[in-house]
């Protein structure tokens, strides 16, 4: 199976996106708006509303969604 674009970590309240690679990365930058506050660390907390649509446009865009 290949490697994941972005992990995703359901953390409660928020769910937590990474991106972990070069494709994911240029992808975020391009596609959301991002506050710095949702940055932790090279992970973004994303309200749990938003974290499944999110995930579904980035797989519609070709990338890989992992756990």
């Amino acid at each position: 199976m290949a490697k994941p674009d972005i992990l995703v970590d359901d953390c409660g309240s928020v769910f937590m996106f990474t991106p972990v690679s070069i494709l994911a990365r240029e992808w975020v930058d391009e596609n959301l708006n991002l506050d710095g506050w949702q940055w932790q660390g090279a992970s973004f907390a994303v309200e749990h509303r938003f974290a499944v649509p999110l995930a579904d446009g980035m797989k519609s865009d070709g990338l890989k969604v992992g756990s």
